[in-house]
């Protein structure tokens, strides 16, 4: 993060940080200014969380270093420098230690393909740095031999300081460019790569893993991540050039005064070490609780409808508040020690003035001039060394759980090659599955499933919410792994297939249709991999019965989707439009007629026993039991086993869970 802005270079402010302080500089005095800490809270992500009790965000001292702990102890308010416990969702647990050099390391993966523009950078700043240490000394001779009417030295020394300034301006230019490209290069493949490994994870890392944190990281965290290459590390050895080209000036002026400087600059880096880890970790937390705050925010306004029938908009309130007071929390401790950190500085400083003053006899005015300019440039690339490390550490604390997302190891079905059967008959048995989510290990969701269904046949599941209907559905498209038994596609077991082939054989519709905000047709060919023509979409249509509402939109097929502009029926033909147009061999159907009238349901029975003739394993969910009736066998769930199994009238006779369902629906009706 970057925090300060000075006279001698500054660093840009990134949106999601603090501006705890504002400091301005000026040649031979401080002006020093405490600014109003200003919270930023901005991230594209969101998550659900849990309200937060009060104990939890104020809980025991963050894990500091056992002496910096002792340090704090010492300064006034004690315990009030506590930064507050992580968050066991938060917690980072990697066997590399995120330490500044494996961060670089990393970021240099990243963007070696374009390491051409970082050596471009880095020998404009080397040229920068040289001209600009080299202009005190001239100015200083300029100025004296003006004095001396020396005409000669002064117009000397004059074109050299134009060439100097012309060969600083130039190159600063080129440096901040190249860098900015780096950065760029480095937040776009950043982003790309920790995208790219999110998606191909297992669907169990999604439960494990809010999608509001993940963007956050996606967005916050990478964006602060990024600044390491354009706001620290090129500073950092601007500084350290102009620093090193400062202290051999005053080497050759006076080295006792040269020392007596560097004795103040070792005392900068003893302070700074105990502020910079102070600040690395005040970084990650202030990180993680944006992250937070920002997932609350997006859920309470993407469920607002909600919130505003039952009237909680003042518990939604406080829990926004909550995340709020712990970033306030973390984030006034590190604006204050920020202000402790300048402190020091603007104390030590006019310790050098002085010694300055009473060693002014044993130099000569020039000389003395000269000194001046150079501990003053000294101290202040020290000061500014120091406060890049501060930012680079706290973008290391930032660093951490992009890393280890990072770091996450992809699913097996993208990582292993499986086998593509040369022709799919639409076989397919389950064998003694068992299954539990792994938020629920104690809780079965399937316990010894034993089912099969063979092509040409529409197979019904039918059962009470939380009977383990749709896990058959989740465990036959790859979603998760039986626990134990297999499941077997034309005899081969599903681990062992191609899980992307397979897929573009399935069609598949869920419980809740789900649109993305494209035109109607990019929506219904989405996910297939043959080229689609405008006639093949229309005929998948108008089998779904989705046609004729289509064609009444304003641009028909072309009308961008819209939360406001479909009903939940339409939505559901169009998925299943979505789901026939790939002509999958397998059709799977989780409860398609839930939202559609008692017309389209009957004619989506009607499509599914056609679609049956053509070779097709249809399997379907089905909360009605009228659309179930029509199935060649019904199969009846009941707390993760199969109770039932058989056509409807086979199923009424036995007078069991199924008939006691169906006469509860038919009096429903009455």
């Amino acid at each position: 993060m970057s925090i300060s802005q000075l006279k001698f270079g500054h660093q840009n402010l990134n949106s999601n940080s603090i501006h705890p302080v504002n400091l301005r500089f000026q040649s031979s005095h401080i002006k020093f200014k405490l600014a109003t800490t200003r919270l930023h809270s901005s991230t594209s992500a969101s998550l659900t969380q849990p309200l937060v009790p009060e104990d939890k965000i104020r809980a025991t001292k963050h894990n500091l270093s056992p002496n910096i702990n002792r340090l704090f102890d010492f300064l006034p308010g004690r315990s009030w420098w506590d930064l507050g416990e992580e968050d066991e969702a938060d917690m980072v647990k990697t066997d590399n230690p995120v330490t500044v050099w494996y961060v670089l390391q990393r970021i240099w993966r990243l963007v070696a393909d374009d390491k051409l523009v970082i050596y471009i950078g880095l020998c404009s700043l080397t040229v920068a740095a040289v001209s600009e240490i080299c202009i005190p000394n001239l100015l200083a001779a300029s100025v004296f031999a003006a004095q001396n009417g020396e005409s000669l030295v002064l117009y000397k020394n004059l074109k050299i300081l134009t060439f100097l300034c012309f060969a600083s301006g130039i190159c600063s230019g080129l440096r901040s460019g190249c860098f900015g490209i780096a950065n760029m290069v480095l937040l776009k493949r950043l982003r790309k790569t920790l995208y790219t490994n999110i998606l191909l994870q297992d669907v169990s890392f999604f439960d494990r893993e809010p999608v509001g944190n993940l963007t956050s990281r996606l967005g916050a965290d990478c964006q602060k991540l990024s600044h390491i290459i354009s706001n620290n590390l090129h500073l950092i050895v601007r500084n350290t050039l102009q620093g090193t080209g400062a202290l051999i000036n005053l080497l050759t002026l006076s080295w006792p005064l040269a020392l007596s400087s560097c004795f103040i600059c070792i005392l900068l880096c003893m302070i700074f070490l105990v502020y910079g880890w102070y600040q690395k970790k005040a970084a990650k937390l202030i990180q993680d609780s944006t992250a937070h705050a920002n997932e609350v925010s997006q859920e309470a306004l993407s469920l607002v409808r909600t919130i505003r029938v039952k009237g909680t908009e003042t518990k939604e309130h406080e829990r926004y508040k909550r995340w709020l007071d712990k970033l306030a929390f973390v984030s006034t401790r590190e604006s204050v020690a920020y202000g402790l950190w300048n402190f020091s500085f603007s104390t030590l400083y006019p310790i050098i003035l002085g010694g300055m003053s009473i060693l002014a006899g044993h130099a000569s005015a020039e000389q003395l001039t000269k000194y001046v300019l150079y501990c003053e440039w000294l101290i202040y690339a020290a000061w500014r060394l120091a406060d890049n490390f501060s930012s680079l550490l706290q973008c290391v604390g930032a660093s951490e759980k992009v890393f280890q997302l990072i770091d996450v190891l992809p699913s097996h079905q993208f990582s292993a090659k499986g086998v593509k059967l040369q022709k799919l008959r639409a076989q397919f048995e389950f064998i003694n599955v068992s299954f539990h989510y792994p938020s629920r290990t104690k809780t079965p969701a399937l316990d010894q499933v034993n089912i099969s269904i063979q092509p040409n046949e529409v197979l019904a599941v039918v059962g009470l919410s939380g009977s383990g209907k749709s896990t058959l559905v989740h465990l036959l498209l790859g979603l998760y792994e039986p626990t134990q038994g297999q499941i077997l596609i034309d005899g081969h077991p599903l681990k062992d297939l191609d899980m992307r082939w397979l897929r573009e054989n399935i069609g598949y519709v869920g419980q809740e249709p789900h649109l993305f905000r494209m035109d109607i047709k990019s929506n219904i060919s989405y996910g297939c991999s043959r080229k689609l023509k405008q006639e093949d979409v229309e005929r998948a249509a108008k089998q779904a019965r989705a046609h004729e509402f289509i064609c009444s939109l304003p641009d028909a097929y072309e009308t961008l989707v819209d939360d406001e502009l479909l009903s939940g029926g339409q939505k559901q033909r169009i998925a299943i439009a979505r789901a026939i147009v790939r002509d999958p061999v397998i059709l799977i159907l989780d409860e398609p007629t839930s939202a559609l009238d008692a017309e389209t349901e009957y004619y989506i029975q009607e499509l599914m026993m056609r679609l049956k003739n053509e070779e097709k394993a249809i399997l379907f969910i089905a909360h009605r039991l009228s659309t179930a009736r029509a199935a060649d066998r019904i199969v009846v769930m009941d707390q993760g086993r199969v109770a039932e199994m058989g056509d409807h009238e086979t199923l009424l006779s036995q007078n069991g869970l199924y008939a006691r369902l169906h006469r509860l629906q038919n009096n429903n009706c009455l």
